[in-house]
């Protein structure tokens, strides 16, 4: 079991939150619950409704699209931080890779604690932004020159 004090350092070493202060964090660590997957349990199912995201604690999970490989993610990563801000379904299915552990955040108690601190909000805004220009770097680089 994570203390509440360990939650707060981890939040604060995770992107989605490192510029969040401290008291804020502990906020946010309140509604923040522990929760542990065995390797090759699937976690997320693309197209089903998204009502929480996940910070990884401990563990590897794997982004993927039927059979394809999007993408791994570690310690100190999110997934299904879009199910936050809107109600549109899962964009892929994620993947234990082995067991892990993570901190789940449901979006009602997300919603409540965002109105009450602005700064949560800005939070996500920014490490979504950052995610959309990693993709589109990518995508432009893969681009054959004219």
């Amino acid at each position: 079991m994570i203390s509440t004090v360990e939650k707060v350092l981890f939040l604060k070493s995770v992107d989605l939150f490192s510029a969040i202060p401290g008291e804020v964090l502990a906020q946010v660590a309140g509604i923040a619950q522990e929760v542990n997957f065995e390797d090759g349990d699937l976690i997320l199912q693309e197209g089903e409704s998204g009502d929480a995201m996940f910070l990884i604690v401990e563990g590897e999970v794997v982004v993927h699209k039927l059979d394809q490989q999007l993408t791994r993610l570690g310690v100190r990563e999110s997934f299904g931080e879009m199910a936050i801000l809107d109600n549109e379904p899962r964009s892929a299915s994620i993947t234990a890779a082995q067991d892990v552990s993570c901190l789940k955040v449901e979006r009602e108690d997300f919603y409540n604690l965002m109105s009450e601190k602005v700064e949560i909000a800005y939070g996500v805004i920014r490490v979504l932004t950052q995610r959309l220009r990693n993709a589109n770097v990518r995508m432009s680089d893969s681009q054959p020159p004219e």
